[in-house]
């Protein structure tokens, strides 16, 4: 007998790699990636950046004010040598001075705190311009806190105020800061709060192109 010489018919399946092949049931094609929102506008950022400065710059007062309050007095007293007003510290071991640096830089960190947690609360997303605003409306505030602590305490000139007040008779130190760094403890404290505040409770960003595939995202088996 000999064998046939009708060759058989071609299988009707699809090659496993054909391009044209269908997707496979369940698969859900991926969706359009949509567009991740890029915040009001730098025109509108720059406003609110412009607010928050000279908010804080204002909020100097108040720091002002309270340094005033709360910082130690540097005793003075005053005294006539060779018939010429002279004034020594009223208590040589005294740490006031020291006191005084230290009120002022406790207080500029607090309100950094504050200005940064306020901040943060009222626009979560933060942006370079708002973070600007920080440093100089901190930095601003401090120097306006200065010279507003400087104008309500004693009097500057020490010799008069001890001709008032008569010899040997304990008066307040002008307000003095001498660690000029101090101003920097309300604007670095704003910057560092505000960092970790967005670092840790911020908005995310969406991924830019989420994978979907056969086996569900990102190649993981579906249930």
């Amino acid at each position: 007998m000999t064998a046939p010489l009708t060759p058989p018919p071609p299988p009707h399946e699809q090659p496993p790699h054909d391009a044209w092949q269908s997707p496979a049931a369940g698969y859900a094609a991926p969706a359009p990636h949509e567009a991740a929102y890029d915040g009001p506008g730098m025109a509108t950022e720059v406003i609110e950046a412009v607010v928050v400065a000279v908010a804080m710059a204002v909020g100097g007062v108040l720091l002002g004010v309270l340094w005033w309050w709360l910082a130690p007095h540097v005793p003075l007293v005053g005294d006539v040598v060779d018939k010429s007003w002279v004034v020594y510290l009223g208590d040589t071991e005294g740490e006031q001075a020291i006191g005084v640096d230290g009120t002022f830089t406790l207080l500029g960190l607090a309100f950094g705190l504050v200005s940064a947690l306020v901040v943060f609360l009222v626009r979560r997303r933060g942006g370079v311009p708002l973070v600007v605003a920080l440093g100089v409306g901190g930095f601003l505030g401090s120097l306006l806190a200065w010279r507003v602590g400087i104008w309500l305490g004693p009097a500057q000139d020490v010799i008069a105020h001890a001709k008032s007040v008569g010899k040997g008779v304990t008066f307040s130190a002008p307000l003095k800061l001498e660690a000029k760094g101090a101003w920097l403890a309300w604007p670095l404290g704003a910057l560092v709060v505000h960092l970790g505040l967005t670092a840790l409770f911020g908005p995310r960003d969406p991924e830019p192109y989420p994978q979907h595939g056969p086996y569900g995202p990102h190649g993981a088996p579906s249930a």
